[in-house]
């Protein structure tokens, strides 16, 4: 790589780090390419990116961000995993494809709100319910307590209506003792 295309590959990167508001970093020791490309398609199923980097170019591109600084962390096979849609959905594929790939890739740490993660963190996200599966228990969790005043309401009602009748049932009879 001459010295133009590293510079275009830094400014790249520090355009995805700066865009994803979650960022994973791995270490792909151990796979093969075929296995790779089922990576990267898994990940863009989900909404994320897979970019295998030097770490010598990654610190470059860190350094030119707000991001906190991980450096230490940039040794070895590192492959960048960038969340454009929300940190749940990839880290729920890296952790599917590993499931399969005998445990690999191996989470480093990952990046959220310019605050690091852990791996045990990263493994929490990563059981979390997809955003669409929180959207519909959100709806239920709120639908319940409406639900519940709209049979309350009807109820009395359906009450209202009964003693109406009664009245009217018992003024009937009045009116026909008279």
């Amino acid at each position: 790589m001459d010295r133009v295309a590293k510079e275009t590959f830094v400014t790249e990167l520090r355009d995805r780090l700066n865009k994803a508001p979650v960022i994973y970093l791995t270490d792909f020791t151990g796979l093969d390419v075929k296995a790779m490309t089922g990576l990267r398609r898994s990940l863009k199923e989900s909404g994320a990116e897979y970019l295998v980097v030097k770490n010598r170019l990654a610190k470059l591109a860190f350094a030119e961000t707000e991001l906190p600084d991980i450096t230490e962390n940039l040794e070895g096979p590192t492959g960048m995993v960038f969340g454009y849609d929300g940190p749940v959905a990839p880290a729920k594929a890296l952790r599917e494809f590993a499931n399969l790939h005998d445990k690999k890739p191996v989470f480093k740490l990952g990046i959220m709100d310019a605050k690091i993660l852990d791996t045990a963190q990263i493994d929490r996200i990563s059981k979390l319910p997809s955003y669409e599966v929180l959207l519909a228990q959100l709806a239920g969790v709120m639908e319940a307590p409406v639900a519940a005043l709209a049979s309350a309401l009807g109820a009395k009602l359906q009450e209202m209506a009964g003693l109406l009748g009664a009245l009217k049932e018992e003024r009937n009879s009045t009116d026909d003792q008279v």
